[in-house]
């Protein structure tokens, strides 16, 4: 077996995700959002590893980091390993960064060992692939694909800044988001290394597996409208109230998901107005989260949830609406980076153990350009999304070892 790999650094993989986490605007784990202070300082940091490791560093329209490492052919297809460089609020240090990070390590050690690959290497940065500022995800994945829209740029964050005049604060023209697209002919494929963000690589006791598909998502809000009135003189037969028709709502949403083997939903956000102790909910605006490898399965609890909440609304004498948010379709990792990944966790002496991503990832919106492969990182009690998510050093060192055999295999030939 090639002994290349036994030249990472894994010291220096945690010591630049632990420089990377100091790149936040919260003292509480790390909150780091597109297009801030935060995400510039991190890409700045980003782009001198980059260059460290022997790469040509540029930024796309969209402000996606790319680093580039020559091969034999610099015109054959490039070999892209990616993963993104923006959390969530008070996120955990590892979602993303490992990824970006172990590319880098990867590219750095076949450099620092005068090795050129047949084929470039680009390590790509994603800006936004979270959502957490704009409401809509995979932004900077989907510019690179081909898939953004105009109208996404008139997504807004929390203060009403729209992510069109958050780039251009940036110095960047967001009417020209479309030069960041790529011909899906100078792209051998894409690789994408993540934490599991799930328990079981855990439970079964091993350090990484290989990831099958990405379920695809339905996002949606939702507005329950009753009516607002006096917590003491409203009799409880005769008041509309938008808080108790959500909870059963809520509960609907889950007995019904319940029925479906691959399907997983969560309401994750209530805002109940007007959000006093006196006064009876007059509206309660939510989120509904719904996801599953089955397009077909999804669609269909989707349909059953909507119609539910519309007769548990009319029963009780509510309104009730759904706006679509997001919609992507699930997505399979191709068969040949799968094979080869298996073939590497195998030469490690790990069980390729075969996982279904149900957490989004920059490879879905890739995947409409390139083939596609994941490698899944075993983290501590599936925590992820908190700043209690861990991952050891000794897992850091092999799945970079993967990550790095698996490169070296696709791109050992420009066939």
């Amino acid at each position: 077996m090639n002994t290349l790999h036994q030249k990472i650094n894994v010291e220096r993989i945690m010591q630049r995700i632990d420089k990377l986490a100091e790149c936040s605007s919260t003292d509480y784990g790390v909150t780091r959002l597109s297009f801030t202070k935060e995400s510039e300082a991190a890409a700045e940091l980003v782009s001198q590893w980059m260059r460290d490791a022997g790469m040509s560093v540029r930024r796309d329209q969209l402000n996606n980091l790319i680093g580039r490492y020559e091969g034999k052919h610099s015109d054959a297809p490039v070999l892209i390993i990616g993963s993104h460089l923006d959390s969530v609020v008070h996120a955990g240090k590892y979602d993303g960064i490992l990824g970006v990070i172990s590319g880098i390590e990867v590219v750095q050690t076949l450099f620092e060992n005068g090795v050129q690959p047949d084929t470039p290497i680009e390590v790509v940065a994603f800006c936004d692939e979270e959502g957490a500022r704009f409401h809509t995800t995979l932004l900077g994945s989907r510019a690179m694909a081909g898939s953004l829209r105009d109208e996404d740029f008139e997504a807004e964050d929390e203060k009403g800044t729209t992510l069109a005049s958050s780039i251009r604060e940036l110095g960047l023209d967001p009417s020209a988001y479309r030069l960041a697209a790529r011909d899906p002919k100078t792209i051998k494929g894409y690789i994408e290394l993540h934490i599991e963000q799930g328990p079981v690589l855990e439970q079964l006791d091993q350090a990484c597996g290989v990831v099958v598909g990405i379920a695809g998502a339905s996002r949606y809000e939702f507005r329950v409208e009753g009516s607002a009135g006096h917590a003491g003189t409203v009799p409880m037969a005769l008041r509309k109230d938008a808080l108790v028709g959500a909870s059963e709502m809520i509960q609907a949403i889950e007995r019904i998901t319940l029925q479906y083997e691959n399907v997983v939903a969560t309401v994750g956000k209530l805002t109940v107005t007007p959000g006093a102790s006196n006064v009876i909910p007059g509206t309660v605006k939510g989120t509904l989260d719904i996801r599953s490898i089955e397009d077909e399965q999804r669609h269909e609890a989707l349909k059953l949830i909507v119609e539910e909440c519309e007769r548990i609304s009319q029963r009780q004498g509510l309104s009730c609406y759904f706006y679509k948010i997001m919609e992507s379709s699930a997505v399979s990792c191709s068969n040949s980076f799968m094979n080869v990944i298996s073939t590497v966790l195998e030469m490690h002496d790990i069980i390729p153990f075969e996982i279904v991503s149900g957490a989004g990832h920059d490879a879905m919106a890739m995947a409409a350009i390139a083939e596609i492969g994941m490698i899944f990182v075993r983290c501590k009690e599936g925590i992820s999304h908190h700043p209690a998510e861990e991952v050891t050093g000794e897992d850091m060192q092999k799945a970079a070892s993967v990550l790095l055999d698996t490169v070296v295999k696709l791109t050992a030939s420009i066939d």
